[in-house]
């Protein structure tokens, strides 16, 4: 929609605006407000999308609260660099700057991008990749940074065929996609969660699932690998269920405090590791086109598959981000747009 045209004295400019989900301050679901924003423009290396769908997951939570702290040197310190929110997207590529050559009008790709729960947002060719054929554009927005980094956590601890690997919060976006990822990959896996998920983590492949309040995980192995992504168990309890020369993975740590989250087990992972037989390590996640691309066959193949638990429009982001909060959710949350 066209909303401002400058005089001819001062030259003649159009600015579009779009519909997005926009916060002023850090905080919880309640800060979250449906407003009109000016609509990106493209240069050098970007691509804008028509985004048709968008994901919900724990980092968009992250960029909400400003949490942990630590985090803020990334988001903005005082207030949010980028008032819009989201990062998983799918769609249609509506406009390329002059340096890309991957896409062209038109195209259904799904990534990420910056501010994505709009009806536009912009990425670069480097978080992109063509959108797999055989999902809807909600399924799509589903997979990128969960499956991504499932996959490269995996990668991290350098996966291997009849390996046994255990997945914490197995019914969580990311864990949801790593024991798919495990089992195509010839994985025998066991996945953690709570009771009401349990049968749902089942749906997912999972040879063993654990309920976390009926027995502990550690007394189960020992494993070859572990995915740590929820729950923050110290780092004893992941040696305890590790073979003598078996890797954790540690990615995950909500509510390991304001400060750094659960940062402070990764470090002390890194920093214990060299001096005994098993490998602690963590990783940084991030969607690249590489990972995309190595998605799509699996996908497409039926060896992983989006776990959609629901989908709410663009205006109820609000509901959806206090869903995923309250940790209600199985598998993904996604905005249609």
């Amino acid at each position: 929609m066209k909303t401002q045209e400058r005089s001819e004295q001062q030259g003649t400019e159009t600015v579009e605006d779009m519909r997005a989900i926009v916060r002023d301050t850090y905080g919880g679901p309640e800060v979250l407000r449906l407003a009109r924003v000016p609509r990106p423009v493209v240069k050098g290396g970007d691509v804008l999308v028509r985004v048709r769908a968008a994901g919900v997951d724990r980092g968009v939570w992250h960029m909400m609260t400003g949490l942990p702290y630590l985090g803020r040197l990334a988001f903005g310190f005082r207030k949010p660099r980028d008032p819009v929110q989201g990062l998983d997207l799918a769609g249609t590529v509506e406009a390329v700057g002059p340096g890309v050559t991957q896409f062209a009008v038109g195209d259904a790709v799904y990534g990420s991008g910056r501010g994505s729960y709009a009806e536009y947002a912009v990425s670069s060719e480097a978080k992109l990749a063509a959108k797999p054929q055989s999902l809807s554009f909600e399924q799509a927005a589903a997979v990128p940074v969960s499956a991504v980094t499932a996959l490269q956590g995996l990668r991290a601890g350098k996966l291997r065929e009849g390996q046994k690997v255990l997945v914490t919060g197995a019914s969580g976006g990311v864990g949801s996609y790593a024991v798919q990822l495990a089992k195509a990959y010839g994985a025998q896996v066991t996945g953690v969660c709570s009771t009401g998920k349990v049968e749902f983590v089942r749906t997912l492949g999972a040879d063993h699932v654990i309920d976390y309040t009926r027995e502990d995980f550690a007394d189960s192995g020992p494993y070859d690998l572990i995915l740590d992504i929820a729950g923050n168990p110290p780092i004893r309890r992941l040696r305890r269920a590790l073979t003598t020369t078996g890797t954790a993975v540690i990615t995950g740590g909500e509510g390991g405090g304001k400060l750094t989250g659960g940062l402070h087990r990764q470090l002390g992972a890194l920093a214990l590791s060299p001096f005994i037989r098993q490998r602690l390590t963590t990783f940084l996640g991030l969607v690249r086109a590489a990972e995309l691309q190595e998605l799509t066959p699996l996908i497409e193949d039926g060896k992983v598959a989006p776990a959609l638990d629901r989908t709410f429009t663009l205006a109820e982001a609000k509901d959806a981000l206090r869903l995923l909060e309250d940790g209600q959710v199985s598998g993904k949350l996604v905005l249609t747009i």
